[in-house]
């Protein structure tokens, strides 16, 4: 009799265990399935993006399982900035809500790229390579006629003449103002420019009145892209009635 008593005692004790278990368990995936959807991020803010789209940066964010959820990226990121992708400087997460998040994106400042033994070597306004890559990308010109030798990531290209880099950061200033997309940007050795839009030319000249060539010229580009010719701008002043292009 003892015995059924001590064995129904066990037995009602290994009961309230795997009960206990078992309830903590429902309460742990309960807890879980409540965090996982509640603090699920539905909805993403992207700002300071050009080279990348919002859908490529929401990617880098998001890419890793579960970080989708609102309380990791908080965990994350909280007092950490992305600083390990091509082209940006850094990225900073900011968690808004249970559902939401804001992703500032600060960008490398580019000038323009030279190439060299194939790819594309990415300078900033002090002439300091800051990225490479195999391909172009969209709203950074190339610049030709520079003469250097050997390039190497994060040091100055090395021409002879380093006020070269204010006026490139100058000229492309000025195309990102007025929203003019050249494909090349051509310096001569006397510093006078040439930007190419496909196969037409458009030479500017020194830096005389770049300012107000590069306004008038924001109207004439939509006319002269596709086709071949140049556009002389180079003694563009104040007696000037009429710039004419030129086919090739």
């Amino acid at each position: 009799m003892k015995r059924m008593k001590n064995k129904y005692k066990r037995f009602t004790f290994k009961r309230r265990i795997l009960m206990s278990a078992a309830a903590l368990f429902i309460l742990t995936a309960a807890a879980l399935a409540f965090v996982l959807v509640h603090f699920r991020v539905t909805e993403v803010e992207v700002i300071g993006n050009h080279h990348y789209t919002e859908d490529e940066i929401k990617a880098m964010i998001l890419k890793d399982s579960f970080m989708d959820n609102s309380l990791l990226l908080d965990l994350k990121y909280r007092s950490k900035s992305i600083d390990d992708i091509p082209f940006i400087e850094s990225m900073d997460v900011e968690v808004l809500g249970a559902d939401s998040i804001r992703i500032m994106v600060y960008e490398k400042t580019l000038a323009g790229c030279v190439t060299y033994l194939g790819d594309y070597m990415y300078f900033d306004r002090e002439g300091i390579v800051v990225e490479s890559a195999s391909e172009a990308t969209d709203g950074v010109p190339e610049i030709t006629g520079l003469c250097f030798g050997s390039v190497q990531l994060y040091k100055k290209l090395p021409v002879e003449n380093e006020d070269i880099f204010k006026e490139i950061m100058n000229l492309t200033q000025l195309l990102e103002k007025y929203e003019i997309a050249a494909d090349k940007i051509y310096f001569d050795l006397n510093m006078n420019v040439t930007l190419y839009f496909g196969q037409a030319r458009v030479r500017l000249g020194n830096g005389n009145r770049i300012d107000e060539k590069i306004m008038q010229l924001s109207a004439i580009v939509p006319s002269i892209e596709g086709k071949k010719g140049q556009l002389d701008m180079s003694e563009l002043n104040e007696n000037t009635k009429t710039l004419t292009f030129e086919p090739d």
